[in-house]
């Protein structure tokens, strides 16, 4: 794996490590259709990927995130000690070592002065479900076969359909619209779709408005917006999930 910088990778190992920040690491795509650090399918699929350390890590971090939102400084050496990973620090130090890992596998990212960390891990893509017992890769294709891809697809859509509308909602156009979808990840195509659906639902509700601005749309015309609530009782009913 290419080596990622880290503030503390020349940390001497006699000096106390400094506080580390920790900040949520929001991605529109990967928190839709991604899963809780404490759920599961991360223990069962992500752990033995990761490893233990770097898991529990993760774990520990969704909480402190559950706590304080906006991100906190974290003793390392108690949280080390907390996790099993003894009082050694330095850049060759367990905890080293597993922040390291958290990073290598696009799980936190440095920035200037914070730890960035996801707040809901991917599912796994191919090459890691390739290191799975041949057990696990079953079961893995069982739980995720048939309707799942399905599912994922109408999230993401109804997802990218509600962020393109707020940003037409914050005045931007189409085509600024459909390259922020795309910058936070969304394939072109379904950025494209998204962008052109919130296009002429946005319209439709000016127009609505502007024709009873005291009372909004008639309740007797079927909108845009219904179907996408059609989508989500679906979405929630058990054959879904």
């Amino acid at each position: 794996m290419t080596p990622v910088y880290s503030p503390y990778d020349h940390a001497s190992p006699d000096l106390q490590p400094p506080p580390l920040r920790i900040e949520a690491w929001l991605d529109p795509v990967v928190d839709e259709v991604g899963h809780d650090p404490r759920s599961a399918y991360v223990e069962t699929y992500w752990l033995p990927v990761l490893g233990p350390s770097t898991t529990w890590l993760l774990r520990r971090f969704a909480t402190h995130l559950d706590d304080v939102p906006g991100g906190l400084e974290l003793d390392q050496e108690d949280l080390a000690r907390a996790l099993g990973l003894g009082e050694r620090s330095g850049p060759n130090a367990p905890f080293a070592r597993t922040l390291k890992r958290c990073v290598d596998f696009d799980m936190a990212h440095w920035r200037q002065t914070s730890l960035a960390v996801r707040r809901y891990l991917p599912p796994l893509a191919g090459r890691h479900l390739r290191r799975l017992p041949e057990s696990l890769q079953r079961r893995h294709a069982r739980e995720t076969s048939l309707s799942r891809p399905s599912v994922l697809t109408d999230r993401l859509r109804l997802h990218g359909r509600r962020l393109a509308l707020s940003l037409l909602d914050y005045g931007e156009d189409r085509s600024a619209v459909e390259q922020q979808l795309m910058r936070w990840a969304f394939h072109p195509a379904l950025a494209s779709e998204c962008a052109s659906w919130a296009l002429l639902e946005h319209a439709r509700r000016r127009s609505a408005q502007a024709a009873h601005p005291a009372r909004g749309a008639p309740s007797n015309v079927p909108t845009a917006a219904q179907s996408e609530r059609r989508v989500e009782a679906r979405l929630e009913s058990p054959e879904a999930t």
